[in-house]
């Protein structure tokens, strides 16, 4: 006993320290102090450090969101890419609305911390808008759970156009969508806010995207896309209030495809 616990001790002496492994620059975005606790809460569900990896997206490139809506993204991307690389948020047109005007206008305000964002740039994306930035000069475009909109005003495969022509040869476009069921009606993606992979992918081929990889990453079982008020049913959106909300809180957000798509170099 006492020849084991001498072994232990010399063990202990001369055991070799191993340092930690310093967090990337996406890694500590996403632990930011200026993300809120409840858009935190969500990483669960969006897994932002796991669908980012899978996406190629680091430091260095040219980043391009199309719609960022509230910024959730935003206040991960900007930072990581903060003096090392560029994050660009495609917004909406600011000449097609006073909407429009104002939700650009808030955006800027919103993340004019540059001590945190950096220099954001700003591209346009809307209908009929056929360049977001300059052609060919994005290393990466994403868009997470937009496809839906654009397929319910039926201008989607304008938008995989606009994608195209942004990105670089060999350039990147990242799909995150509510994913619904083959067997389901083409109709039910007019109205439910859930999109096939296999239109999806056709919206992306028909640009002239190649598919690189699919992940499931962002998939839940637990959703069978079949609710009253399609996907807004689901949180975080609660569309039938507090009826079965308790339910709905337990299926969690949607279930979601995953795509690479990759620009042909040539």
């Amino acid at each position: 006993m006492i020849r084991s616990f001498a072994l232990a001790a010399i063990v202990a002496a001369t055991a070799i320290a191993v340092p930690a492994v310093a967090a990337g620059p996406i890694d500590s975005a996403i632990a930011g102090a200026w993300r809120s606790d409840a858009n935190k809460a969500r990483d669960q569900y969006r897994h932002p450090a796991q669908t980012l990896k899978f996406l190629g997206v680091k430091p260095g490139q040219t980043v391009v969101e199309i719609s960022p809506a509230g910024g959730w993204y935003t206040e991960i991307l900007a930072p990581a890419m903060r003096g090392n690389g560029k994050y660009v948020a495609g917004l909406a047109n600011p000449l097609a609305s006073v909407n429009a005007a104002k939700s650009v206008e808030a955006f800027k305000t919103k993340y004019a911390d540059k001590a945190i964002y950096g220099d954001i740039g700003i591209g346009t994306f809307g209908k009929g808008v056929a360049d977001i930035v300059e052609p060919g000069s994005a290393d990466v475009v994403l868009t997470f759970r937009n496809v839906h909109n654009w397929h319910m005003n039926s201008w989607d495969q304008d938008a995989f156009n606009a994608f195209f022509k942004a990105l670089k040869p060999g350039g990147t476009l990242g799909v995150v969508e509510h994913r619904l069921p083959e067997a389901r009606a083409d109709a039910d993606m007019k109205t439910s806010g859930y999109m096939k992979v296999s239109y999806v992918k056709m919206l992306a081929e028909k640009a002239g995207f190649k598919l690189a990889a699919s992940s499931e990453v962002n998939a839940n079982a637990k959703d069978k896309a079949n609710y009253p008020k399609g996907v807004w049913t689901l949180p975080p959106n609660y569309a039938e209030g507090e009826a079965d909300k308790a339910k709905y809180a337990a299926i969690g957000e949607s279930d979601r495809m995953t795509l690479k798509f990759v620009k042909p170099k040539t």
